[in-house]
């Protein structure tokens, strides 16, 4: 049975790491977060952030300033291990988009030397089915004396960005171990800050559970992206359309965008693709649909821009969402790029919740991208858009797929 207060080593600094960690170290566990990142380290151990979530800079420093959260590099032993690392897409056999288990196994390979008998190791990253069995070949093939001794969960993150620290504390949480230990022990560990239901359930059902969650979601995303662009061929407001249909109380059609990105939605339902590309058929479609979405949003804008002899684009948004600065897999991002490399018009980007070194290119005062810009492309809700007048862009080519200045 897990102890009531333990010393965790969270691997992944990021979105989820972060605040799991701090979580945890409030929570009066001892815990080490590890990042290959040093800056990240070192702003870390500062008691300051390098995200933006809300409230997680007041939680980090509270949690640095108590003792019971320091950040490293090299992991340490502990008696639970919890891995938060990316898994992204690679190349591999003619499909771009298979899963890259690379940043699992280089994390899982660099706990191997400090994990112990009776360690728990929990698996947070959303992953393809059979990945935390994957990590547990890889301890017990680099620790053959600790086969069979070391426990191994997959409680899989369920948090939206920009709501983090509530989601994590309040939302049922799933825990799928390869063993009744496992379970006893990630169960134990998580009730220390979870509110919500502790959902019990074997490894690979819980990494199946979370790649639905998403797929579901994207499905229906997808439907509303379709929608807009039948809309737009037929001459009709999508949103007037969906907001009339949504009157009926067994239909609640979401809104659509430019896209769909964020490290989830975007690439989960790959993963399913993945293990089974002849029967996941309704999930690539909706994938295909979705990642259509960005090119359809060019072709919208290379069609007003023949209007201009030199159109002016301002870009307003980069992030994948409203009033977050998470750029991974971000239509808007993409769109700017390609945008930039056609050479339809100058590009002139925007967007408050990203700092100008983060991106490859300038970003500008919306101000004067109101000013400045022929064609105007709303791309996030951020808050800051909300407050557009549209009287000040009413001469403006306005290209707004988030249904914002209508």
């Amino acid at each position: 049975m897990a102890r009531e207060t333990q010393k965790i080593v969270v691997v992944g600094l990021g979105y989820i790491g972060l605040p799991t960690a701090s979580m945890l170290a409030t929570k009066g566990h001892t815990v080490l977060g590890v990042d290959v990142n040093e800056a990240a380290v070192n702003t870390i151990n500062s008691g300051r952030i390098h995200i933006i979530e809300p409230d997680l800079d007041i939680l980090v420093r509270s949690a640095v300033n108590s003792g019971n959260l320091r950040a490293s590099t090299v992991p340490e032993e502990g008696d639970t291990f919890i891995l938060a690392v990316p898994t992204p897409f690679k190349e591999e056999n003619g499909n771009p988009k298979a899963p890259d288990l690379s940043y699992v196994e280089t994390a899982t390979r660099a706990i191997a030397p400090y994990v112990r008998e009776d360690n728990l190791v929990i698996l947070e990253s959303t992953s393809p089915v059979g990945t935390t069995q994957f990590i547990q070949q890889i301890i017990e093939s680099m620790r053959p004396e600790l086969k069979g001794k070391v426990h191994f969960a997959h409680c899989p993150e369920r948090v939206l960005p920009g709501h983090i620290l509530r989601e994590l504390v309040d939302n049922d949480r799933i825990i799928g171990g390869t063993s009744k230990m496992a379970l006893t022990k990630a169960k134990a560990l998580y009730k220390t800050f979870c509110n919500g239901a502790i959902l019990e359930t074997d490894s690979r059902t819980a990494e199946l559970s979370k790649l639905v969650e998403n797929s579901f979601r994207d499905v229906n995303i997808a439907f509303a992206n379709e929608l807009s662009v039948v809309c737009d061929r037929l001459g009709i407001s999508v949103w007037e359309t969906i907001g009339l249909a949504n009157r009926h109380p067994r239909v609640n059609i979401l809104q659509p965008g430019p896209g769909v990105g964020g490290h989830c939605i975007a690439v989960d339902p790959w993963f399913i693709v993945a293990s089974a590309p002849d029967e996941a058929r309704l999930i690539r479609t909706a994938r295909e649909v979705n990642d259509a979405k960005p090119h359809w949003v060019i072709e919208k804008v290379r069609a007003k821009a023949e209007r201009f002899r030199t159109p002016v684009i301002g870009c307003l948004g980069l992030t994948f969402k409203a009033n977050i600065d998470d750029m991974r897999e971000s239509p808007s991002m993409d769109i700017v790029q390609m945008l930039m490399a056609s050479n339809i018009g100058t590009v002139m980007a925007c967007d408050p919740n990203v700092a100008a070194e983060k991106v490859p290119f300038p970003l500008h005062d919306l101000k004067d991208v109101i000013r400045q810009a022929d064609i105007l492309l709303l791309l996030v809700d951020h808050e800051e858009f909300l407050e557009i007048d549209p009287q000040i862009v009413k001469d403006k080519v306005v290209i707004d797929t988030k249904g914002v200045l209508r």
